[in-house]
C-alpha cells in the first residue's frame, strides 16, 4: 500500500513538473511572440499617420479571416496529433506515433495548398461580406501563401507537443515573430516614409510578413526534428516495431475523429470575432449614418486595437490549455482518476493565478497603455479597451476548460456546448449592436462565452469529480491576492501620475514600467509568502523561496 501511495506521489510530482515546465516554455514562447506582435504597433501605427485606426482595422479584418482559414487548413490536426501521439506513447507504440506523424505531414501539405487556393479565389466575395470592400481583397490574397505553409508546420509542433516537449514550438514562435515584425516595420517605413505611398499598400506588405515569419519558423522546427527523430529511433529499437498493424486509412480516420471537434471548438474565439466583423459594420450602416471609414475606426476601437494587447494575456491560457492536453489524455488512458482530477484542478488554479492579476493590472493601466501603443485615447476608446480586457478572462478560461473536456474524449459534448454559445451570440448580437453600438459585440461575447464556460466546467466536474470546494477556496484566495496587487498598482499609478502624464508616449512608457514592476514584486511576494505558488508550481518555487530567504 505504501509503495502504491509513493508511486502515485512520484507520478503526480512528475506530471506537475512536466505541466509547469511545458507551460513555462509554451508561455514564454507565446508571451515573447505576442509581445513582439504588440510592440511593433507603436512605430507601425505612427507611420500610418492620420490613417492609423483605419490601417489597423483593415489589418485586423484580414487577419480574422486568415486565422479562420488557418484553423480550417489545419482542421484541428496539431492538437489531435498531440493527443494521439500521447496515447500511442503511453502504450509504448512509438513506431505508430512516428508513422502517424509522417503520414499526416504529407496529407497536410496537400490540404494547405487547396485551402490557400480557395482563400485567394474567394477573397473578393469574403471582403464584400466583411464590410471591408475592395481594400481588403489584396490583404487577404497576400495571406493565402502563408495558409499553404502553416498546416504542415503545425503538424510538427503538434508532434513535439504530444511528446511533452514545448521548447521547439516556443523557440520557433519567437523566431517566426521576429522575422515577421522585421519585414512589417521595414516595408511600412519604406512605403510610408521613403516612397510616401498609401497605407493600404503598407498593410498588404504587413500581412505578407506572415509568410516570411513562417519560413523562419519552419527552419527552426526542422532543426529540432532531426534530433527528435534520432530519439525515436532509439525508443523504437527498445520497444520494438509496430505491435499491431494499422493501415494508413485507419490512422487518418483516428486522427480526423479527434481533429474535427478540435477545429470546431478551437475556433471559438475566432468565430466570435468574425461574427463581430460581419455584423457590426453592416448593422451600423443600416441603423446609423456613420461613414465606412468611421465604422472601420469604431471596429478598431473595440476589436483590432485591444486585441494586440489582450492576446498577450490570452496567450497564457492557450499555453496552459495546450500543455495540459497530452497529460490529461495520458491520465485518462491509464485510468489514473486521482491524478487526473488533481491535474485539472491545478490547471484551472494555474490559469487564475496568471490571468487574474494580468487582466486587473491591464485594466488599471488602460489609458497609459493605449497612449503608448496608439495615441491619446478618447473616453470611448478607454472604456471599450477596459471592457475588452475584462472579456479576455472569459475567452482565456474557454481555451483552458474546452481543451480539458476534449482531452477526456468528450468531443460531442464540447461541440454541443460551443454551438449553444454561438447560437446565443447570434441571437443577441444584432439587438445589442442597435442598443449599445460598439459595446454591443463585447456584451454579446460576455454572455455567449459565459453560458458556454458554465456548461464546459460543469461537464468536466461531473466526469472527473475534481474537488470543487478546494478549487473554490483557492480561487477566492487567488482573487484576494490579485485584488491586493491591483490596489497597490492603482495607488502607484496615482502617485506617479502626479508627475508623469498618461497623454505622452515616453511618460506613459515610464509610468507603465513602474506600475508593472511594483505589481510584479508585490504579487510575486504574496504568491511565494502565502504558499500558493509552491502548491501549484512545485519544487522550482521552493528553491526560489530559499534563495530570497522566505520559509
Amino acid at each position: 500500500m505504501d509503495t502504491q501511495v509513493t508511486q502515485q506521489q512520484i507520478n503526480e510530482s512528475r506530471q506537475q513538473e512536466l505541466m509547469v515546465r511545458g507551460s513555462l516554455w509554451f508561455s514564454a514562447g507565446n508571451l515573447i511572440s505576442r509581445l513582439l506582435g504588440a510592440i511593433y504597433i507603436i512605430p507601425w501605427y505612427a507611420w500610418m499617420g492620420t490613417h492609423g485606426n483605419e490601417a489597423n482595422g483593415l489589418f485586423a479584418m484580414g487577419y480574422n479571416i486568415y486565422a479562420l482559414f488557418l484553423l480550417i487548413s489545419t482542421a484541428g490536426i496539431p492538437t489531435a496529433i498531440a493527443k494521439q501521439t500521447a496515447k500511442y506513447n503511453a502504450r509504448g507504440e512509438y513506431a505508430l506515433s512516428k508513422r502517424l506523424f509522417i503520414q499526416t505531414l504529407k496529407a497536410m501539405g496537400v490540404l494547405g495548398f487547396i485551402t490557400a487556393v480557395v482563400l485567394y479565389l474567394l477573397s473578393p466575395v469574403i471582403a464584400q461580406l466583411s464590410g471591408g470592400g475592395k481594400a481588403l481583397v489584396p490583404v487577404m490574397q497576400s495571406l493565402s501563401i502563408a495558409v499553404f505553409i502553416f498546416p504542415s508546420m503545425s503538424v510538427i509542433r503538434g508532434f513535439f507537443q504530444g511528446n511533452n516537449d514545448m521548447k521547439p514550438s516556443a523557440i520557433s514562435q519567437v523566431v517566426e515573430q521576429i522575422a515577421r515584425v522585421i519585414w512589417m516595420l521595414l516595408t511600412a517605413f519604406i512605403v510610408m516614409k521613403v516612397l510616401h505611398g498609401d497605407y493600404q499598400t503598407a498593410v498588404v506588405q504587413s500581412t505578407f510578413a506572415a509568410f516570411i515569419g513562417m519560413i523562419a519558423s519552419y527552419a527552426v522546427l526542422i532543426w529540432f526534428l532531426r534530433k527528435e527523430n534520432q530519439r525515436y529511433d532509439v525508443l523504437i529499437a527498445e520497444h520494438g516495431e509496430i505491435t499491431r498493424h494499422i493501415h494508413s486509412k485507419e490512422l487518418y480516420i483516428d486522427v480526423v475523429k479527434q481533429a474535427v471537434p478540435f477545429i470546431v471548438v478551437g475556433s471559438g474565439i475566432q468565430v466570435f470575432k468574425l461574427i463581430d466583423q460581419v455584423t457590426f459594420v453592416n448593422v451600423m450602416k443600416l441603423t446609423t449614418d456613420y461613414s465606412s471609414n468611421q465604422l472601420i475606426t469604431l471596429f478598431s476601437y473595440f476589436s483590432a486595437n485591444p486585441d494586440k494587447l489582450t492576446m498577450l494575456i490570452i496567450a497564457f491560457a492557450i499555453s496552459i490549455g495546450g500543455t495540459g492536453i497530452p497529460l490529461v489524455t495520458e491520465n485518462y488512458e491509464k485510468k489514473n482518476v486521482r491524478e487526473l482530477a488533481k491535474l485539472i484542478n491545478n490547471n484551472i488554479q494555474l490559469f487564475l493565478l496568471i490571468m487574474l492579476p494580468s487582466v486587473l493590472g491591464m485594466m488599471v493601466l488602460a489609458k497609459p497603455l493605449y497612449t503608448l501603443f496608439y495615441s491619446v485615447p478618447s473616453q470611448l476608446e478607454v472604456h471599450l479597451f477596459i471592457w475588452s480586457v475584462a472579456q479576455s478572462l472569459f475567452l482565456g478560461f474557454y481555451m483552458v476548460i474546452a481543451t480539458i473536456l476534449q482531452g477526456i474524449y468528450q468531443n460531442r459534448q464540447a461541440i454541443r456546448y460551443f454551438g449553444i454559445a454561438v447560437v446565443i451570440k447570434l441571437i443577441i448580437q444584432v439587438p445589442l449592436i442597435v442598443l449599445f453600438e460598439a459595446y454591443g459585440p463585447i456584451i454579446a461575447t460576455f454572455i455567449g462565452f459565459g453560458v458556454g464556460n458554465f456548461l464546459f466546467f460543469r461537464k468536466v466536474q461531473q466526469i472527473t469529480r475534481f474537488n470543487r470546494q478546494k478549487l473554490f477556496k483557492r480561487s477566492i484566495f487567488i482573487s484576494i491576492l490579485a485584488l491586493i496587487m491591483t490596489i497597490v498598482a492603482w495607488l502607484v499609478k496615482l502617485v506617479f501620475g502626479l508627475v508623469l502624464s498618461d497623454e505622452r508616449k515616453i511618460q506613459s512608457l515610464i509610468l507603465v514600467f513602474l506600475v508593472i514592476a511594483v505589481a510584479i514584486v508585490v504579487y510575486g511576494f504574496l504568491v511565494l509568502a502565502s504558499g500558493i505558488g509552491e502548491k501549484l508550481l512545485g519544487k522550482q518555487v521552493v528553491k526560489l523561496k530559499q534563495k530570497i530567504g522566505l520559509k
